[in-house]
């Protein structure tokens, strides 16, 4: 059997362009994906074959930054807000008034976030590594690892685009370890070159500068699924396992063994084992 063919497409909304890929019927349920950092959407390559070949229509984009159409250079233009409100028009331009929602890394705070703004609008959410946002901000608040994980996001924020110099400096020596050895060689030259682009690093960092560390999502109660590597180097297990206080609809926790922070890349068979089941019962 041949597989699923992966379409490029474009997406206007509130002004923008979003470069995409598809996967899957037209007229399937929509299954919206949105990446992590340092990520873009084809990182949802093989997740996006498995669910548009079940039928659904798997569709992930270049967030705010990531696409060319899409970059605005103000550090304000970054914030939760505004990221929350492009994933709600890209569905609309999808022509979906409901949908589920899948997000890694970035796109997982995001997820959580939209899951409490926009409840009516989910047939179910899947986040991938990232914990709920007030689990998360509870651990850093009490938990000397996961103080200690999140150091890079301190980093992140410091004046004069430090970030930038030194995550390209020496051939991007510190992009390159960020990934932890768990991208193909072509993946991570991919990435890199991306990422060299002008505007790209800054546009994507601008989403840690823009951050609010004390706003907190409250209880989500949209039927969800967290899949969580037991070894993610930033999010560590106390705000994995405290996630469940945060929902309070149905909810499975599925820990993987061994796994660290790039379940796409390393897992993602058992990932599709666990969200195939979960959007069939909750379409």
């Amino acid at each position: 059997m041949a597989e699923p063919l992966i379409r490029a497409l474009t997406i206007g909304a509130r002004g923008m362009l979003f470069d995409a890929l598809s996967c899957g019927p037209e007229h399937g349920q929509l299954v919206l994906f949105l990446h992590g950092f340092p990520e873009f959407a084809d990182a949802w390559t093989d997740i996006l074959r498995g669910v548009g070949g079940a039928g659904y229509r798997a569709v992930a984009f270049n967030q705010r930054g990531y696409s060319a159409g899409a970059r605005p250079s103000r550090v304000e233009s970054y914030t939760i807000n505004e990221l929350v409100a492009d994933v709600a028009a890209v569905a609309d331009a999808l022509d979906a008034r409901r949908f589920h929602l899948v997000g890694h890394d970035w796109g997982g705070i995001l997820s959580w976030w939209i899951a409490a703004v926009y409840r009516e609008r989910l047939h179910s959410l899947t986040v991938l590594s990232t914990p709920h946002t007030d689990a998360l901000l509870e651990a850093k608040q009490s938990n000397p690892d996961q103080r200690r994980m999140s150091r890079y996001v301190d980093l992140f924020r410091l004046p004069f685009h430090i970030a930038e110099w030194l995550l390209l400096r020496k051939k991007a020596a510190g992009l390159k370890r960020a990934y932890a050895g768990q991208l193909s060689q072509a993946r991570l030259d991919e990435n890199i070159r991306r990422f060299r682009e002008p505007g790209v690093l800054t546009a994507a960092i601008n989403w840690y500068r823009a951050l609010d560390l004390k706003a907190r999502v409250g209880t989500v109660s949209v039927p969800t699924l967290f899949v969580w590597g037991t070894h993610d180097q930033a999010l560590g297990r106390v705000a994995a396992e405290a996630t469940a206080r945060y929902v309070s609809g149905h909810y499975h926790f599925l820990p993987l063994a061994g796994a660290s922070h790039w379940l796409l890349e390393e897992a993602p068979d058992q990932v599709l084992d666990a969200l195939l089941p979960h959007l069939d019962r909750w379409s």
